[in-house]
């Protein structure tokens, strides 16, 4: 049976914006979910109605931890009492700058959501081949190589990381798991023995995700 997702409603966003008066909402890609253009529909309402607060919403252009990441930059800049403006520019900036990359053990979720050709999606896991995805600038997945095996294409992970990043010691990379909590633990040992990231964090990925990415997927943002 094919995985089913929904995004929230504008609704659901309503109820959460009467929680506070300075909110900053952080969505999953609008280029591969609603919950974005739901979530700016909300904030139109809300402010319609009510007339006063501050609500802004980010377009992450990417997804599970990478939407952490930028909650926990938020948070950073919040606590340097930096205005509201400032943040909505500086947060705008860490969202173009980040990198977002997936290895994925397998494309049976992405073929039955009909998201991968079922023809080429069969073939590759004939071969065994594992596709290496990545976000682009403007927030759509695409296909950065594929490679066979799963060992080979773990230390090709590895090296696109490197090859990917640029001024490490000032970044926190993350990484989502789906079910694969060592694959993840050995991942984060790679990534620090190799390279300078100021931290390593490791998440369990939501269900959204976990939806495509299937058991033994990995993401990595930073």
């Amino acid at each position: 049976m094919a995985p089913r997702t929904a995004s929230p409603s504008p609704s659901g966003f309503l109820k959460w914006f009467n929680e506070a008066d300075n909110i900053f909402v952080v969505t999953l890609s609008s280029k591969i979910s609603s919950t974005y253009n739901n979530a700016v529909l909300a904030q139109t309402m809300f402010l319609e109605q009510q007339g006063t607060g501050f609500i802004h919403v980010f377009d992450s252009l990417t997804a599970s931890v990478g939407e952490t990441l930028i909650g926990l930059k938020i948070a950073e800049l919040i606590q340097n009492n930096l205005k509201k403006g400032e943040i909505v520019e500086r947060v705008n900036q860490y969202i173009q700058e980040m990198r977002t990359f997936f290895l994925l053990d397998s494309l049976e979720h992405l073929i039955k959501s009909g998201r991968l050709n079922r023809f080429a999606g069969t073939v590759a896991t004939w071969l065994s081949i594992k596709p290496i995805l990545g976000a682009s600038d403007e927030g759509t997945i695409d296909l950065i190589e594929k490679v066979r095996g799963s060992k080979r294409a773990f230390h090709r992970f590895l090296e696109v990381i490197g090859e990917k990043g640029e001024k490490m010691e000032d970044k926190v990379l993350g990484i989502a798991h789906c079910n694969c909590l060592d694959k993840a633990l050995a991942l984060k040992e790679e990534i620090q023995r190799r390279y300078s990231f100021k931290d390593v964090i490791i998440v369990e990925m939501g269900a959204t995700i976990s939806a495509y990415a299937d058991e033994g997927g990995i993401l990595v943002a930073y």
